[in-house]
């Protein structure tokens, strides 16, 4: 066995348990915020599943590790939205518990506002390369 694929390997297992632990927060109170963790811990594990790909060689048209390939953006992307939609949806879930007030629902709404507006630059930048 290689050392990337045990390395993949290893990474696939707290990503899955991420994934199930947002799986099970969301099917109990479906709330924005949940399914953004659940979107967020998908996309981690989408991350581990490329590079357990990679290793093994498998869907060669893919290209795995060239630069302009469908494989890097596939990885790129899905490390974008993890890295980016987990944490948001465990900060605002974290937010939102208890009582709402004014004040935390504006955090929470500049928060999202903020983060669809970095996205959608990023997604621009990265489209005119």
């Amino acid at each position: 066995m290689s050392t990337p694929f045990l390395g993949a390997l290893a990474a696939l297992v707290p990503a899955c348990m991420l994934f199930a632990g947002s799986a099970v927060l969301f099917f109990r109170g479906k709330t924005v915020w949940s399914l953004l963790q659940l979107l967020g811990a998908g996309s981690l594990v989408v991350v581990v599943l490329t590079h357990v790909s990679e290793a093994l060689h498998l869907f060669p048209w893919m290209h795995w590790g060239r630069n302009d390939s469908i494989g890097h953006y596939l990885h790129l992307w899905s490390a974008i939205l993890g890295l980016t939609l987990f944490p948001l949806g465990y900060l605002l879930h974290a937010l939102g518990s208890g009582n709402s007030t004014r004040g935390r629902v504006r955090i929470m709404k500049a928060l999202v506002g903020a983060t669809v507006i970095y996205l959608t630059k990023a997604a621009i930048k990265q489209l005119r390369k």
